[in-house]
């Protein structure tokens, strides 16, 4: 179950940005627009974060899990004046590295 939230906690927003870009580019940081337009690198992301959701569902789950929370700590920390939208992704990004922590535990036995 911890798998199928933290993967639909990337695949909505990420199906969502191609259907409806201008409601997720306020998340995006203005100064990406130095290296490629903000809509570019909505696009680039999202697809980054669907195969992120696929790798916590089939994959390894370790570096997938580390790599969602590190995704969800920065997407916080960028967007600070967002708080009041954006918090909820710390409770995902912990659950993120619990999973990725429950994974390590199993494989070690």
């Amino acid at each position: 179950m911890i798998k199928l939230g933290i993967a639909f906690s990337f695949i909505y927003p990420a199906v969502s940005s191609f259907i409806e870009p201008e409601m997720w580019l306020g998340y995006v940081p203005a100064w990406i627009d130095i290296f490629l337009p903000r809509e570019i690198f909505l696009h680039i992301f999202s697809s980054f974060e669907i195969v992120v959701a696929l790798g916590v569902l089939f994959w390894n789950k370790i570096y997938p899990s580390i790599v969602a929370g590190l995704i969800l700590v920065s997407i916080v920390a960028l967007n600070t004046s967002e708080f009041s939208v954006v918090f909820r992704d710390i409770p995902i990004a912990l659950m993120s590295f619990a999973l990725a922590f429950i994974v390590s535990k199993n494989e070690n036995k």
